[in-house]
């Protein structure tokens, strides 16, 4: 599982759209984003790395962990 800290998710409509674009690379992933804690749990066989890119480049960059 990957977990993630997005700081600037901050509501429901953030979390749809960063769901989104997991989705959009790994249409098998589970995904749980939650606005309240910030935080992403991803399941996926994909690399970290990607969802990073994916997400920093949206808008949405993960905290370093």
């Amino acid at each position: 599982m990957i977990s993630l800290t997005i700081p600037k998710m901050a509501c429901g409509g953030c979390a749809k759209s960063i769901t989104k674009i997991i989705l959009d690379i790994d249409g098998n992933a589970q995904v749980n984003a939650d606005p309240s804690t910030k935080k992403v749990q991803i399941t996926s066989n994909m690399e970290e790395s990607i969802f990073r890119t994916a997400l920093s480049t949206a808008g949405y960059p993960a905290d370093p962990e």
